[in-house]
C-alpha cells in the first residue's frame, strides 16, 4: 500500500493548483484506500478549510471536495500557526479538518511514501 501525503501552500482560489491537488488526491484515493492519502494546509492554503466558501456559479467550490475527502477517511489537518496568523479559528473550520502542527507535519512526512507539495 502506497502512502502519499498532500502539502497545499497556495491560495483556494486565483490559481488551480489547489483544486488540481485535491482532485488528484480524489483520484488517489479512489484507487486505494483512503486512509492512506493524507492533506497538510500550509500557508494561505488554510483559507480552504474555511468554512461557507461563497464561489460564483459555475466554479469550483474548495470547501466541497475538502468536505468529500474527509468523508472518504482522508486526514487533512490546516497548520495552526498559520490559521492563527490570519485569525482563523478551530470552530471556523470545515468538519472533519483539524488543527495540525509542525510535529504532526513532521510524522507524516516520515509516514508518507511520496509526498506532493503544491
Amino acid at each position: 500500500m502506497n502512502e502519499t501525503l498532500f502539502i497545499l501552500n497556495d491560495p483556494p482560489y486565483g490559481s488551480e493548483k489547489i483544486y488540481n491537488a485535491l482532485r488528484l488526491a480524489l483520484a488517489i484515493a479512489k484507487k486505494q484506500d483512503s486512509e492512506m492519502v493524507r492533506i497538510f494546509l500550509f500557508g494561505d492554503a488554510v483559507i480552504s478549510a474555511k468554512m461557507s466558501h461563497k464561489v460564483a456559479q459555475g466554479y469550483y467550490n474548495l470547501e466541497s471536495m475538502l468536505k468529500g475527502l474527509a468523508a472518504r477517511g482522508v486526514k487533512i489537518s490546516a497548520c495552526g500557526t498559520c490559521m492563527d496568523a490570519r485569525g482563523m479559528t478551530d470552530g471556523e473550520i470545515i468538519d472533519g479538518i483539524t488543527r495540525g502542527s509542525m510535529e504532526q507535519l513532521s510524522d507524516w512526512t516520515i509516514w508518507a511514501d511520496k509526498v506532493l507539495v503544491f
